[in-house]
C-alpha cells in the first residue's frame, strides 16, 4: 500500500478499515502520520536522539500489538499517551539504576521490611533521591545526571559542560558525598 494513496482518509477511517480486515498496512499508513510526533515526544522526555529513535520504534511495535487487542477511538491522543508513558517508564528505569548505583557507591541501602529501623520502600527512596538531587548545586547535579543517568564518560561530560576533567571528577565526587549527606538526613528525619 502506498501511504500517499490514503492521505485522503482520516485516522478514524484507517482504524475502521484495520478493524474490519486486520490488515497491518492500514496501521502502517496511520502510524507513518505520527513518526515526527512520536520522535518529538521521545526527544522531549529522553533528551537523546538515539534513545528517541529507539523509543519511537518500540512505541510503534506496542501500538501494533495493542491495536490488535483493543479498539481505539481517538488515535492521536491514544498514541501520544502511549508515547509519554513509554518515556516515563524509561526515565523511571534510569532513576532506579541511578539509585542502585549510588546505593552501591555510597553504601546506602534501604532497610529490610522486618527491621525496626526506618523501612524505605524503593519508590520512597527514588523520590528522596530525586528531591535530594535537586538540592545539589547546579554543577554537581548536572555532572551526576550526565554520568549516572545518561552514562556519559568524563570526557563527554567535559565536552558537554565546558568543565575541565578535574572539575568534572570533583563535581561527581562532591555530588555523591553531598547526596549521601542529604539522603542520610532525610532518612533519619523520617525514622
Amino acid at each position: 500500500m502506498n501511504k500517499d494513496r490514503f492521505s485522503h482518509l482520516s485516522d478514524q477511517e484507517l482504524l475502521a478499515r484495520f478493524y474490519d480486515d486486520h490488515n497491518n498496512d492500514w496501521l502502517g499508513a496511520l502510524l507513518e502520520r505520527y513518526v515526527l510526533l512520536l520522535f518529538g515526544v521521545c526527544m522531549k522526555y529522553l533528551k537523546n536522539e538515539e534513545e528517541a529513535k529507539d523509543g519511537a520504534q518500540q512505541i510503534f511495535l506496542k501500538a501494533i500489538t495493542e491495536l490488535h487487542k483493543y479498539r481505539v477511538t481517538y488515535f492521536k491522543s491514544w498514541i501520544y499517551t502511549v508515547a509519554r508513558n513509554h518515556c516515563l517508564m524509561q526515565i523511571r528505569d534510569r532513576i532506579g539504576k541511578f539509585s542502585t548505583k549510588i546505593d552501591e557507591d555510597m553504601a546506602i541501602s534501604p532497610v529490610e521490611e522486618g527491621d525496626q529501623g526506618h523501612a524505605v520502600e524503593k519508590d520512597q527512596m527514588l523520590e528522596l533521591m530525586e528531591n535530594s538531587l535537586g538540592q545539589l548545586n547546579k554543577e554537581q547535579n548536572q555532572c551526576l545526571i550526565l554520568f549516572y543517568l545518561e552514562k556519559k564518560s568524563y570526557q563527554e561530560i567535559t565536552e558537554n559542560t565546558g568543565y575541565t576533567l578535574m572539575q568534572v571528577k570533583s563535581h561527581i565526587q562532591n555530588g555523591k558525598r553531598n547526596l549521601k549527606i542529604l539522603l542520610d538526613k532525610k532518612l533519619n528525619k523520617n525514622s
